[in-house]
């Protein structure tokens, strides 16, 4: 049998993207990113850790750690899967806790991405495990964030029409850029990671239209499939060096247009894509949050008086988006969170979402309100923006033009940590579990994981209590 040719072009070829990128990922350093940048990355995991916190009675997690039971087994070394205790496998660990990350639909967005959910908890069981230290946490955070990021801008608007799910797509590349970063992989190491993503990843949107649970699992599938990606690179992977602007490569396959390697390139570390990162005030879909706020500012006009139309004028990315335009009926959360007429009538008849009234689909009246709402797409409208007609019944037209952008969500650490702590109060989370992860996050990079650890460990109704003591033995992963 003839040996396997390991010979491999270039990886490092200045023409590549996969190269271009790594090249910049190789290159962090806590020391050399600008201060606004850490400073959001560490709000990043002030807030996925505080969502996931509060998520710790939704029914997801369960599901997840199940599954990554049944693959992986309980385990002595490996990782804790955060909410449960025990510990099993990384890709376990890291699939059971963007389950967790992602059950309450409140994590961070990065345009259409919810990259936190997929990174956080894998780069959290990386770090407990030992195979990365805790200092290199923040810069392999701002990694995956970044490469993630720049194609989900370039291509989002493109891809997510066709049907495929930007939180797993570009999700998928983030998790392999920072986990290779946090394993201080060597710059053609990282870009074949990169490439090994470029090739693994996928998403569709059904779920949504059908109000099924896959997309709930998708962002561990994706954090699963870049460690895969970083660690086949780390073994010595062979690996297309034009994964992305090849004639078959990454964006021609899912965006169906061509790549500039070059201008897409020039972007890193000049548009930084976490500062794109925004954070969820309300348990629904990202494109209703501003829906939503409008609802609120027109319920105190309606003042309970009866209603008798609703008409929204959105963008079409988002009214378009699938789930969005359904009016149900609703038999899950997963359709509920997406559907705008059914938050718009919510948020009209009841105030403020919330876990317990986005699931009770028996509401006569949401529901028949949600029949009279008139969901109008409007390139007039931008992205993130919406305009509201409430028309009572003796005839009276209330309007709202709610004009939003990503700043209104790129939330300080003040109005996050109040935002997860709030969520805590209702889901009946100590309030040690967020002075813990406060703690860590701010701490960085002199910081213990056994904080986030032990933060976990506080949740009300644990099932594996005994297991947590396994982290009084973690220091720093």
């Amino acid at each position: 049998m003839t040996a396997p040719d390991l010979t491999a072009p270039d990886l490092t070829a200045p023409d590549t993207l996969a190269a271009a990128i790594a090249r910049f990922v190789a290159g962090l350093t806590l020391d050399s990113l600008p201060p606004d940048v850490v400073e959001k990355a560490r709000v990043c995991l002030l807030n996925g850790y505080g969502i996931a916190l509060g998520g710790h009675g939704t029914p997801y997690a369960p599901v997840a750690r199940a599954a990554a039971l049944a693959l992986h087994g309980e385990r002595s070394d490996g990782a804790t899967m955060l909410g449960d205790g025990r510990r099993t496998s990384i890709p376990g660990a890291a699939l059971a806790g963007s389950a967790l990350f992602h059950g309450r639909a409140q994590e961070d967005t990065c345009g259409a991405a919810h990259i936190g959910a997929v990174l956080i908890p894998l780069l959290t069981a990386l770090v407990e495990a030992g195979d990365g230290p805790v200092e290199r946490l923040l810069p392999a955070l701002v990694a995956g964030y970044e490469a993630g990021g720049l194609l989900e801008n370039a291509f989002s608007p493109l891809t997510t029409p066709a049907g495929l799910r930007a939180s797993p797509l570009y999700g998928t590349l983030a998790a392999a850029a920072g986990t290779a970063y946090l394993l201080g992989l060597p710059e053609d190491r990282i870009a074949a990671a990169l490439a090994n993503a470029a090739s693994f990843t996928g998403g569709i949107l059904q779920s949504f239209d059908d109000g099924t649970d896959e997309w709930r699992y998708q962002v561990g599938v994706a954090a699963v499939n870049g460690l895969t990606a970083a660690r086949l690179a780390a073994a010595g992977s062979v690996s297309a060096p034009r994964a992305f602007e090849g004639r078959t490569g990454f964006v021609r396959a899912f965006a169906r247009t061509g790549c500039d390697p070059a201008e897409l390139a020039a972007r890193l570390g000049r548009d930084w894509s976490i500062h794109r990162v925004t954070f969820k005030p309300y348990p629904v879909c990202a494109f209703n949050q501003t829906p939503v706020t409008a609802a609120l500012a027109l319920r105190e006009e309606v003042a309970g008086r009866a209603i008798r139309s609703v008409t929204v004028r959105m963008n079409p990315f988002e009214t378009g988006y699938a789930g969005m335009e359904s009016k149900g009926p609703f038999a899950s959360i997963s359709g509920t969170l997406m559907s705008i007429p059914f938050c718009i009538a919510l948020t009209l008849l009841r105030g403020v979402p919330t876990m317990e009234t986005m699931t009770r689909y028996d509401d006569g009246a949401v529901n028949a309100l949600v029949e009279r709402v008139a969901l109008v797409p409007d390139e007039a409208v931008r992205r993130l923006c919406c305009a509201i007609e409430v028309v009572l019944e003796d005839g009276t037209a209330l309007t709202r033009r709610q004009d939003m952008t990503t700043d209104d969500f790129a939330l300080p650490w003040e109005a996050v940590s109040a935002l997860v702590r709030r969520i805590g109060d209702e889901t009946g989370v100590p309030a040690d579990a967020y002075d813990r992860i406060g703690r860590f996050a701010r701490a960085l990079p002199d910081a213990t994981i056994g904080d986030v650890l032990e933060a976990f460990g506080r949740l009300p109704g644990l099932p594996h209590q005994a297991s947590v003591s396994l982290v009084k033995d973690v220091t720093n992963g």
